[in-house]
């Protein structure tokens, strides 16, 4: 019997392992066109395109050929799609680009009016809208005939209460923030209702229990989910809290630093530049170098690459040589750099 149980958690073990894909975009040394690999090197066979998108974790990619969009699979098969042509969601900032899948479900226009295909490519939610958000845990935010609406993955809508609503943006967190005619900044649930109340200069999105928020008197400092102050307003510029160093970069008087969830101030000064943190580590700059330092400031990866992007799901693009490869959090090699540019690794699941 006990060997019985252990087969049967070996096998879950071994599922859950394997479960679990690895990819990364990548431009070919020489090459004009991006294509993606995994861990190992492997690539999807789909060729090279014009431009093509990071995975999402439903396992799907935007590419674009001819000024086209289309959805890849992590099989390499492309996805055939109900609707064959349609625009996507570009935002800006640190969610921004054009937004692929997110929740199983992606936002399209035809003729102005927008709607969301499944993973399967049918029309699940009917083109309707003036203006869409992606899904965030379930929920996202759309405009009808002048008035705004919660909307779920099965296209139910939840009326939002409060009328002057005048911006509008994602969910994170289950807060969506949104903007009056008055051009004060407070979020909404996903019951429609106004969560806090409009009055921030700006915001920024809930991440890990708190946002960042901008006063009247543009100052910035943090704010919970009931908008009270956790953090007090005196920074000139903020970042959002990195769940696993637990700081966030700010910009006080004397420049750069870091503040954790207590208002605490953390000065690196061994650093020419000041990255924000990423799953425990920044970037840092010694000379023309670039590594990594944790939360007490003590350098991890040494400076020692030409340049490096943030580290996604344990892994970080890094250049030597001229040339992109991949590290690991110990700043060891996992793909040796021979591409001309490499982007942030997905996690599949």
């Amino acid at each position: 019997m006990k060997t019985i149980i252990f087969s049967i958690l070996s096998l879950l073990i071994s599922f859950s392992v394997f479960a679990q894909t690895y990819y990364v975009k990548v431009k070919p040394y020489g090459k004009r066109q991006w294509t993606y690999i995994d861990l190992q090197e492997a690539p999807i066979e789909i060729g090279l395109h014009q431009n093509c998108y990071p995975f999402t974790k439903d396992g799907i990619s935007v590419v674009k050929d001819n000024n086209q969009f289309a959805f890849l699979k992590a099989d390499g098969e492309m996805l055939e799609t109900e609707i064959k042509q349609f625009q996507l969601i570009h935002s800006a900032g640190i969610f921004g680009g054009i937004q692929g899948f997110h929740d199983g479900l992606v936002a399209i226009m035809v003729n102005n009016k927008w709607g969301y295909l499944d993973t399967i490519g049918i029309l699940v939610i009917p083109l309707k809208y003036d203006f869409v958000s992606i899904f965030d845990g379930g929920y996202a935010l759309a405009k009808a005939y002048g008035r705004t609406y919660v909307i779920n993955a099965f296209g139910e809508e939840t009326p939002v209460e409060e009328s002057d609503v005048y911006v509008i943006k994602r969910f994170s967190e289950g807060m969506a923030i949104y903007c009056n005619s008055e051009k004060e900044y407070g979020f909404i649930n996903t019951k429609g209702k106004v969560a806090i109340p409009p009055k921030f200069k700006s915001v920024g999105y809930f991440m890990n229990g708190l946002a960042w928020a901008r006063n009247f008197h543009n100052k910035i400092g943090y704010i919970d989910t009931s908008g009270a102050w956790v953090i007090t307003p005196r920074f000139s510029s903020a970042r959002n809290f990195d769940k696993i160093s637990g700081l966030a970069r700010v910009k006080t008087i004397s420049g750069w630093a870091y503040v954790n969830r207590m208002g605490d101030i953390l000065k690196v000064n061994t650093t020419r530049y000041w990255g924000d943190f990423h799953e425990g580590l920044a970037r840092g700059r010694k000379g023309d170098f670039f590594g990594f330092y944790d939360n007490t400031g003590t350098w991890v990866i040494q400076a020692k690459f030409q340049k490096v992007r943030n580290f996604h799901n344990g892994y970080a693009a890094a250049k030597e040589n001229d040339k992109w490869g991949l590290i690991d959090n110990v700043g060891e090699w996992v793909i040796l750099p021979n591409y001309s540019d490499m982007r942030d690794v997905v996690k599949i699941d």
